[in-house]
């Protein structure tokens, strides 16, 4: 697989992400080195907390040592989408942490397959709204903002419809805190919802979460994809911009007047300073990943890592017909929705995961990130496992101990009265570990870094009989005195923040400012991340 190389665009990082040795010494000096008296450059981690989702970091993986994709586990329904005005349809849910309050926001849509006909028209489209204390349990307020069937009582924030000269589509939607520091209170919260005729984007604003007003008096980025998927936006704080991501198909024709896609569905990219007016585009390319569909992006950036941009795409696959398909779950409803359009009886999706530091090119982890799991009456087919935008940080399952992420994932469409979205958990960081198996000479060596701090923290987890140990190195390998690796103290357990030692301490501050490597001996272990601190 070719190394993930560092990107130097992400604008945090113009004065601090590569610097050499020589560079170092030149600073200090004011005499300028050539190029054939320079070091191999050193990424300058500061003290950003460092995943290993990508080979940004790894120079060198040693005996048995391996990069390994972790998998959420199931936990509860989070939401039933039951209530007339949902159905089997429902999903496309954003959800995110706001103060000592989780909002989620999803589409509801009802989806009948009877007499081999597939159906859609029960009701319009809806946005709708739940809570949670949290992010566990879920419960959907009585807003009384809209009125269903003669009734306010419900928990609908947008409906489809004319709002001014805008078509609005709240069936496609992503919300979101917008987190630039110069956003006014009143557009605190920002909706991107889609449009119909023109096709397009549409950015709403609220300062509730709950009122939205739009921003615009047409569509952005208007005849540049197909949109039929949910499109999001967000702030990046690293580059002090806002970023889209929406669907394309990579061929064919999909304007208002004419719908015939081809190729595979696709993710294209823009930036913005305002959410209204948009730079160039560009399709999101991947390191090493075969073409692929892929039906939602999900991408945002990791709340304990800001600066690496986190995607949890929904593959989709049409495995056709076949023995194994016919051994599915459903099959009578399957061949009935079929009826309506083969694809969707023989569909299947499942999420993925990726990692991008400049936003455009992905590490994508081709291997399923949330499979669609045992077969039951409603998994394995089409619209299962769209992963939530975004992943949360909850209480832990377990009593004692640490917070874990919680994803939200959905499940049952096409099945009974509503669709439903089941939360998963995975450990803090725990998309990706190196690990290293029960036997010796197992070793991750990175590339050179400058870091800042007086101690090194890892997340990391090891048997009963594991061990982890580090040494650091200069940067042609050689152990710096006092950091060798039989100076290392061997550290065993399970811990997201464990603070790494020697024989003579824990303090690295001698070091800090100056490029080094660090060499991990890894045995039954396994090393989630790492980052520096005072």
């Amino acid at each position: 697989m070719t190394l993930f190389k560092t990107f130097p665009t992400r604008r945090q990082f113009l004065k601090e992400t590569v610097i050499t040795s020589a560079g170092l010494a030149s600073l200090a000096t004011g005499v300028r080195t050539s190029s054939a008296q320079q070091s191999p450059q050193a990424i300058n981690i500061g003290s950003r907390r460092e995943l290993f989702v990508d080979n940004t970091l790894i120079e060198k993986l040693v005996g048995g040592a391996t990069t390994r994709l972790h998998h959420p586990v199931p936990r509860e329904v989070a939401l039933d989408h039951d209530e007339p005005w949902e159905g089997t349809g429902s999903g496309y849910h954003s959800v995110f942490k706001d103060g000592d309050r989780y909002r989620m926001y999803y589409k509801a849509w009802h989806i009948e397959v009877a007499n081999n006909n597939v159906t859609t028209n029960r009701h319009p489209l809806f946005l709708c709204y739940a809570e949670s204390d949290d992010g566990i349990n879920w419960v959907k307020p009585k807003l009384g903002l809209h009125e269903f069937n003669g009734s306010k009582e419900n928990n609908i924030v947008m409906v489809t419809g004319k709002v001014g000269p805008l078509n609005v589509d709240p069936g496609h939607p992503a919300v979101f805190i917008d987190e630039n520091p110069d956003v006014p209170p009143a557009a605190r919260y920002k909706a991107i919802v889609r449009s119909s005729k023109p096709n397009g984007l549409l950015p709403f604003q609220s300062p509730d979460g709950l009122n939205w007003t739009p921003m615009t008096d047409k569509p952005i980025l208007s005849g540049l994809g197909a949109f039929d998927s949910q499109n999001l936006a967000f702030w990046d704080p690293t580059i002090q911009k806002y970023r889209a991501y929406w669907r394309i198909f990579t061929a064919g024709v999909t304007t208002d007047k004419e719908w015939k896609p081809g190729g595979i569905r696709a993710i294209r990219t823009a930036t913005s300073d305002d959410l209204v007016n948009w730079g160039p585009h560009s399709d999101i390319k991947y390191v090493d990943s075969p073409h692929e569909e892929l039906y939602t992006n999900q991408i945002k950036p990791y709340h304990r890592a800001p600066h690496i941009l986190l995607g949890f795409p929904a593959r989709y696959i049409d495995r056709n017909w076949s023995q194994s398909m016919e051994n599915l779950p459903a099959h009578e409803q399957r061949k009935q929705r079929a009826a309506g359009s083969r694809r969707y009886g023989t569909a299947i999706t499942e999420g993925l995961f990726m990692a991008s530091r400049d936003g455009q090119t992905f590490h994508r982890w081709n291997e399923a990130f949330l499979r669609p799991g045992p077969e039951r009456a409603e998994s394995w087919h089409y619209g299962q496992q769209y992963i939530a935008w975004h992943l949360v940080e909850t209480k832990p399952t377990l009593t004692g101990a640490a917070n874990e992420l919680s994803l939200y994932a959905s499940e049952s469409y096409w099945h009974g009265k509503g669709s439903a979205v089941r939360r998963y958990s995975l450990r803090l960081d725990g998309f990706v570990s190196v690990n290293g198996p029960a036997s010796d000479g197992n070793e991750v060596i990175t590339k050179p870094f400058v870091f800042d701090g007086s101690q090194l923290h890892v997340n990391f987890a090891t048997s009963a009989a594991g061990s982890l140990r580090v040494e650091f190195q200069n940067v042609d390998g050689s152990p710096i005195e006092g950091f060798r690796l039989e100076d290392s103290n061997l550290h065993f357990g399970d811990s997201v923040d464990r603070i790494l030692s020697w024989k003579n301490g824990s303090d690295v501050s001698k070091l800090a400012g100056k490029p080094i490597r660090a060499r991990f001996e890894l045995r039954d272990a396994d090393l989630y991340s790492m980052k520096f601190e005072a």
